[in-house]
């Protein structure tokens, strides 16, 4: 990353958090985006449920929610990047302040409540995309604060979406939706991915297939584990995100904003996101890919949600305080640990913690 990229990153953490991203977004989609430094190492090739990724290391949700800078990111060398979580309406989310740096912890929490432009909106800038040999740009896709009937939303997102973008996830595991979360339930989780798997059904016969990931929470009890992998393989989603922020406050956290209301992300999150992932990789034995992520924030800790079960892993908080040379930093660093395992492809290292 260029000298004036570092001072721009540093600057960035003088701002308010909302104001900073938003700065962010605005640079990259004008094109004062980084460059990815080194062509990737061929060791990090992989696929992700049959998609071609120059190295594993993606960009989560939440960064990007527009959809406005996605081949930006691409070219700051993710492997793939993730845009939304987008709504078929657009809305304002919850009221500021929202998101909160916890600088002493590494950590990030926020309720940004699903703040987006709507999927219109979202749509068009994906269908400006050049989409030929860009890279991997996934769809997150949720429902309305107020919405009637939020599996509707998620089966309107999919038809939407479904020519636009490379795979799919259906986000139902932000703490900052009320009620979001119910639909891991059981019941209403089955519902949901009924309706989702018979659009998806519907949408092959004329447009083709893409992947579909479904989001979980960290903060799952291992019944609610297993009850997600069996709906997950029965509606025959393609794997599963692991996980998204955490309720949860860990005891250490010492930052003046650690009670704040919201989703806990960074640092704190890697260990108990990793735990999960690796439960999740022994009750899906195969059957379902794995994306991990939660707290990534070096090569060691990418290499451990991929030694977990992950195929691939995405990132962002660690971002706000490293800024965008931290993506080659981590992709040097995996490969280097990956060759002194003695591995030769991402995928051998799969599961192997």
């Amino acid at each position: 990353m260029s000298a004036l990229h570092a001072l721009g990153a540093r600057a960035a953490r003088l701002l308010d958090p909302e104001d900073a991203h938003r700065l962010t977004i605005r640079a990259l989609a004008a094109g004062f985006g980084p460059g990815g430094g080194p062509a990737d190492d061929p060791i990090l090739a992989t696929t992700l449920a049959g998609l071609a990724l120059v190295n594993p290391v993606g960009l989560a949700a939440g960064f990007d929610k527009n959809a406005q800078a996605p081949d930006a990111l691409l070219r700051a060398g993710f492997g793939f990047v993730e845009c939304g979580t987008t709504t078929p309406k657009p809305q304002d989310g919850n009221p500021k302040p929202r998101l909160f740096r916890l600088t002493e912890d590494r950590a990030v929490i926020n309720r940004m409540g699903f703040n987006n432009d709507g999927q219109d909106a979202f749509a068009s800038r994906l269908q400006r995309r050049n989409r030929i040999g860009a890279g991997v740009v996934g769809a997150n896709v949720g429902a309305n604060k107020e919405s009637p009937d939020r599996i509707a939303d998620y089966v309107a997102g999919l038809r939407r979406l479904w020519d636009l973008a490379d795979y799919f996830t259906l986000n139902i595991s932000s703490p900052n939706t009320p009620g979001l979360r119910d639909l891991q339930g059981q019941a209403a989780l089955i519902d949901l991915l009924g309706a989702t798997a018979h659009a998806r059904a519907d949408l092959i016969k004329t447009r083709g297939d893409h992947p579909v990931f479904l989001k979980v929470a960290p903060d799952l009890h291992d019944t609610a584990l297993g009850d997600i992998v069996d709906a997950a393989i029965r509606f025959g989603l393609d794997g599963l995100i692991v996980s998204n922020t955490t309720v949860a406050r860990p005891d250490y956290l010492t930052s003046r904003y650690r009670e704040q209301t919201g989703g806990l992300s960074g640092a704190p999150l890697m260990a108990p996101s990793t735990a999960l992932l690796g439960r999740f990789y022994q009750a899906a034995a195969g059957r379902l890919v794995l994306i991990g992520v939660g707290g990534i924030g070096s090569g060691a800790d990418a290499y451990a949600k991929i030694r977990a079960g992950a195929v691939a892993v995405q990132l962002y908080s660690a971002l706000a305080y490293d800024g965008p040379s931290l993506v080659t930093t981590i992709r040097r660093d995996l490969a280097a640990r990956l060759r002194a395992d003695g591995f030769t492809a991402i995928a051998q290292a799969v599961g192997t913690g």
